[in-house]
């Protein structure tokens, strides 16, 4: 698909597409006319990435982890992991956890009030 077909269909920007692929987090084909052209994968890819760009991850992260994401299950190899790159994700980990359970505790927020406009409106 082109890119403007990629974009609408992720609720993306085509600028927005153009970057993530300066970024390395996708990759496309050029056709005959110099187009840039995305498989179907693409969509999933881009949504995931302006979901882990909502929670606050850099693109960089992104990139990191992005081979964890395709596949959980396939063994990964990490050339020159440190204490602190470990260190940097726990950190990111936790702090998604914590906005996680902040979404979730309005979400509950919310649906309490919710049930209680139903309740009254019935």
């Amino acid at each position: 698909m082109r890119i403007g077909e990629l974009a609408a269909r992720a609720g993306a920007s085509p600028r927005q597409v153009r970057f993530y692929e300066a970024r390395g987090l996708i990759t496309s084909t050029r056709g005959a006319n110099n187009y840039r052209n995305y498989g179907e994968t693409a969509l999933g890819r881009v949504q995931q990435i302006r979901e882990l760009l909502d929670a606050g991850l850099s693109t960089q992260v992104i990139r990191a982890i992005l081979p964890c994401l395709e596949s959980p299950r396939d063994p990964i190899i990490f050339d020159g992991v440190t204490s602190e790159t470990v260190a940097v994700r726990e950190r990111e980990r936790d702090r998604l956890t914590e906005r996680a359970d902040v979404l979730a505790r309005n979400r509950d927020a919310i649906a309490d009030y919710l049930a209680e406009l139903q309740r009254r409106a019935g």
